[in-house]
């Protein structure tokens, strides 16, 4: 239930300002289609963390325990740093004509998620807790829970959240982790049954 729970709330603060976020802020201004959005975000981000977890799995299996602590710990670390910086949309382009609302979510957000700081998460809580099914169900829930607000209330809501301080306790949150995850805390990777 930890890995539940942990990957709930770190992608629930980590997603808060991303850029997948302010893709949701953009799709629900532009097509005002909350459910096809909503349905096409939950969708998306399944798909694209159920392969992130994979890899986080995948990982478990590659690297000895020492390597992997070390990689995770750093990796905990690293995106402490990276959820300070600040998103914008880059070139995520959203092209409803062709693909309908529903098409059109699907495919932006999916490519959008791709290498993003809450797929990466995934990637490391999946090694962490050797728990594909339920990290890929908490990153899920955090995804829907920073995300859905955002379809519904859509730029009303954008500039009333102190995204900046949502960002330093997500932050602070990787970093203690990466920093646990160093000094041994979760110990036996891979050899301990998550959940």
């Amino acid at each position: 239930m930890d890995a539940f729970l942990v990957s709930t709330g770190l992608v629930t603060l980590a997603e808060m300002g991303d850029r997948t976020q302010l893709l949701a802020f953009l799709l629900a201004a532009r097509y005002r289609k909350p459910l096809p959005i909503i349905l096409a975000i939950l969708l998306a981000t399944i798909a694209n963390h159920a392969f992130a977890g994979l890899i986080g799995t995948w990982l478990t299996a590659l690297m000895g325990p020492q390597t992997l602590r070390w990689v995770l710990g750093l990796s905990f670390i690293a995106m402490a740093v990276w959820v300070l910086i600040p998103d914008d949309l880059d070139n995520t382009e959203t092209h409803a004509s062709r693909y309908g609302v529903f098409g059109a979510t699907l495919v932006t957000f999916f490519i959008a998620e791709m290498g993003d700081k809450t797929q990466i998460a995934t990637v490391a809580l999946a090694a962490q807790y050797q728990s594909l099914l339920w990290v890929v169900l908490g990153t899920t829930l955090g995804m829907m829970i920073a995300n859905v607000p955002a379809v519904f209330l859509g730029d009303r809501l954008a500039h009333k959240l102190p995204i900046r301080a949502i960002h330093v306790v997500a932050a602070a949150i990787f970093l203690a982790l990466g920093i646990a995850t160093l000094l041994g805390a979760g110990g036996d990777f891979g050899l301990s049954p998550g959940g």
